[in-house]
């Protein structure tokens, strides 16, 4: 949630960075109306409050009909200020809803533009595998090493889900293992967190003002849903807390399942296991101070570019552009990894600065000493691995011509000194 105060003091700098986002900038318009309209009531309330009190410190020193006329006067006051109260709690909500359904407003570093398209690569790591023979993509890989499920997947749940199976749940353990120790030696805390949490973290963590039905699963008769990723349990484990600053960066490792709707994809994003409705996550999340946020999201973005290059797979790193920023965010980096059965670079790893945009609607502060001033931390988090991508993108590019895949040293370890991945034999 932006800052009241600030939009007050700077409208057309707010109105830019809608403009810079492809939004209207009249919403700034509409908060600053409803702002001046819940002011002047509360204004008027006020007025008529002093008005009571200095009539009600008149009233010991009359009598008779002087003093029943003054008490009349008071009560009177007291009627119309009752009369204001529900008109001035209807303007409140509307202007903290105007207010929460703002975006963050884009950091001065991040590049304008509408939408992907407009995303700048930084730099690029590694060169895409040329192969000997036609590749297969993940879906074939899979089904001819006995990994995936997708059929039977679809009969239990519906399209989109996928059952793992043998060496497959071993891969997949063995990327999150990687990714948890990788943390564990940066010092991050690791957090098994709730799948489930209520409505409001989740606007607190992604903004708007209500669940996005494109992607959320809402439990029926209960404030509950299925959390989209660890980062919204996690940005809700200090909810309502003042940290200290002494303290200050607090990195949790947060390990979860996440399930997405993914309403409206569509093409070849909804084949095999790149936009399916549930996976494994490890996502790094970090309250950090306001002074060196900038300085924590490259830390970030540096330990996904070490964990995918521990995988020895080819990837570049995007920097979003305004039209292509998540609601709740000020600056992002996606992380895209090279998948030879897309014959390009998917989106594995995105990493986010939301400055105090999350904070101040799940109410997070920091101070400095025992009785400073509270602040509003700064919350970042990125993903260290979401299984199901990181899974396309070892099976297609450890790819050999016999059908087995070459499995990246990282993980060699924790598959049991196994160096490849063959399709049983009957």
């Amino acid at each position: 949630m932006l800052d009241l105060r600030k939009i007050r003091e700077h409208p057309d700098a707010f109105r830019t960075g809608l403009r810079r986002r492809g939004l209207d900038p009249a919403a700034i318009d509409a908060v600053l109306e409803a702002d001046r309209r819940r002011r002047g009531a509360l204004a008027e309330i006020e007025r008529l409050r002093a008005d009571q009190n200095r009539l009600s410190a008149e009233i010991p020193k009359l009598q008779g009909q002087a003093r029943e006329a003054r008490i009349a006067e008071t009560r009177a006051l007291a009627e119309r200020i009752r009369a204001l109260e529900p008109a001035v709690a209807q303007v409140e909500a509307e202007l903290d809803a105007l207010v929460r359904a703002l975006p963050n407003q884009p950091d001065d570093s991040v590049p304008d533009g509408r939408d992907a398209s407009d995303n700048v690569i930084v730099r690029t790591w590694g060169t895409p595998p040329a192969f000997a023979f036609p590749p297969l993509d993940h879906v074939d890989l899979g089904v001819r090493l006995d990994l995936l499920d997708f059929e039977r997947g679809a009969r239990a749940s519906g399209s989109r889900f996928y059952y793992l199976k043998g060496d497959g749940v071993l891969l997949e353990m063995a990327l999150v293992r990687l990714a948890l120790d990788l943390l564990r030696d940066e010092g991050f805390i690791l957090l098994s967190t709730p799948v489930l949490v209520r409505s409001g973290v989740i606007t607190g963590a992604w903004g708007g003002t209500a669940l996005d039905a494109q992607q959320t699963y809402k439990i029926e008769g209960e404030d509950l849903a299925l959390i989209g990723t660890s980062e919204q349990s996690v940005a809700a484990y200090h909810m309502e807390e003042t940290l200290d600053a002494a303290a200050l960066p607090l990195r949790y490792a947060g390990l979860s399942y996440c399930f997405r709707r993914e309403a409206g994809s569509y093409g070849r994003d909804i084949r095999g296991l790149y936009r399916v409705h549930q996976f494994y996550k490890v996502e790094m999340f970090s309250f950090a101070h306001p002074d060196r946020s900038a300085e924590e999201h490259e830390f970030l973005v540096g330990l996904e570019e070490r964990f995918v290059r521990a995988l020895g797979l080819p990837h570049r790193v995007a920097l979003l552009c305004a039209g292509d920023l998540g609601l709740a965010m000020t600056k992002t980096y996606d992380v895209e990894t090279w998948m030879p059965g897309r014959g390009g670079y998917g989106e594995t790893h995105s990493c986010s600065n939301a400055g105090d945009f999350q904070a101040r609607r799940l109410g997070i502060r920091f101070r400095v000493g025992a009785k400073g001033a509270t602040e509003f931390v700064h919350t970042l988090n990125g993903t260290l691995v979401a299984t199901s991508r990181a899974l396309i993108a070892v099976l297609e590019n450890g790819q050999q011509a016999d059908g087995s895949v070459r499995l990246p040293e990282a993980l060699v370890p924790y598959m049991g000194g196994r160096t490849e991945l063959r399709a049983s034999r009957a």
